[in-house]
């Protein structure tokens, strides 16, 4: 069964919230993101790549945590249809280390979004900004998606190695979920 070039744009009518995505689940794993914060930017850098989805994602200037609440809810709306399209898996997990970090991540579609993560980034710094915003990102991230999602530190101490591998894994889980469910699964 082949699918049809599968492609989502979506922009945020509020003023203050400038907000503007477009996902190509059947891309090749390129990424033009400016959140406004680069640390997040690297990050869905390698999401786009690790799950071969073409994404481009601009939100307008302002606080961090904002704008990082911003680009997951975005994201997360923008990907809501294609994880629900008939036909695909729906649910993913992807287990995916970065030097001395491995993560783990796995969702699936629900009706009842919820995050649940064992991750304490909290006393973390990187680049400058506190990394658990990278929390505020995946709760909008799931909300946005309608997931349940999981996200567990398998190994790992080096903040900046364990978001690569918490990224690189949930890219891995996107595209998993994206497929073709070729099977009962």
């Amino acid at each position: 069964m082949r699918y049809a070039r599968r492609t989502v744009t979506t922009a945020d009518p509020a003023e203050e919230a400038r907000t503007q995505v477009r996902v190509n689940v059947d891309g090749r794993g390129a990424a033009n993101v400016a959140t406004g914060v680069p640390v997040l930017d690297h990050l869905l850098v390698l999401l786009a790549a690790y799950a071969g989805f073409d994404i481009t994602l601009e939100v307008a200037p302002g606080n961090a945590e904002d704008e990082v609440r911003a680009a997951g809810r975005a994201l997360g709306e923008a990907l809501a249809a294609p994880l629900r399209k008939e036909g695909v898996r729906g649910h993913g997990s992807g287990v995916v280390p970065s030097a001395e970090a491995l993560a783990h991540v796995a969702f699936e579609v629900s009706d009842e979004p919820l995050l649940v993560s064992h991750v304490d980034l909290s006393e973390a710094r990187l680049g400058g900004v506190s990394t658990d915003i990278v929390a505020a990102f995946l709760r909008e991230l799931s909300n946005g998606a309608l997931l349940t999602l999981h996200v567990r530190l398998l190994d790992g101490s080096d903040a900046h190695h364990v978001l690569e591998a918490i990224f690189k894994a949930l890219g891995t889980a996107l595209a998993q979920a994206c497929r073709p469910q070729t099977r009962k699964e």
